[in-house]
């Protein structure tokens, strides 16, 4: 008698998924859009090209988690571009041995990619979403160098402060005032701000003040305070 049990889904074909990686790097790196030409760092492509996107997206086929396009993760979220990561992981500046907090792990896709930029740093992520979270903490178990907390964004991770570079991966209307705070003195905190039209703003602290370089127009979903 057959059994009832549905077959198991056949596994990613690896081979297929770094080509269309190679492929996926070929065109950010070919990226003109409205923010100027991009001298790309090596090492961002390299992490682009190793991290794969395929089993950070869920229910979909390897040619559409290649995409360059968000694509939907659950809960309302998205995984984001990975032009739109590429850029934010250049825009960070990252020379290795930083310490460095990201809000908003989501699928836990940008966290792989900063991963691999930090061989001699720590990435702290907070995610809001507890099921998310759970999801993503899977698929970083296997990077030492990342810790992932269940929390609210707003409050950033005060423990481990201070750290050299905070990335946003929501758009709050407005820095927090808690993860300027967290900001060392020299430090860069990059993210999307604002509601209706957002853009994406580097700030560099200095003095105690947070000055802003406006890098371009982009849309991600908001930075909702406290956890569900």
């Amino acid at each position: 008698m057959p059994s009832s049990d549905p077959s198991p889904a056949p596994a990613p074909d690896e081979d297929e998924a770094a080509a269309l990686r190679r492929a996926l790097v070929r065109r950010i790196a070919t990226f003109d859009g409205p923010w100027g030409d991009q001298d790309w760092s090596p090492a961002v492509l390299a992490a682009m090209e190793k991290v794969p996107r395929h089993r950070f997206v869920p229910d979909v086929t390897l040619p559409v988690a290649y995409r360059d396009e968000p694509l939907p993760i659950g809960h309302g979220q998205t995984i984001s571009q990975p032009t739109i990561v590429a850029l934010m992981t250049q825009a960070l500046h990252l020379e290795g041995s930083e310490r460095v907090l990201e809000v908003g792990t989501g699928s836990g896709y940008q966290a792989a990619v900063l991963s691999e930029m930090l061989p001699r740093g720590h990435l702290h992520t907070v995610e809001r979403i507890p099921e998310l979270g759970a999801r993503a903490r899977e698929l970083l178990r296997e990077r030492t160098n990342v810790t992932l907390h269940i929390g609210d964004g707003y409050a950033g991770h005060a423990a481990a402060a201070p750290f050299d570079r905070i990335l946003l991966t929501a758009a709050p209307p407005e820095v927090p005032a808690a993860l300027g705070a967290q900001l060392r003195e020299g430090g860069i905190l990059l993210g999307p701000i604002g509601r209706d039209q957002q853009v994406l703003v580097r700030y560099r602290k200095r003095a105690g003040r947070l000055e802003q370089e406006v890098l371009g127009a982009v849309r991600f979903v908001p930075m909702l305070p406290g956890t569900p």
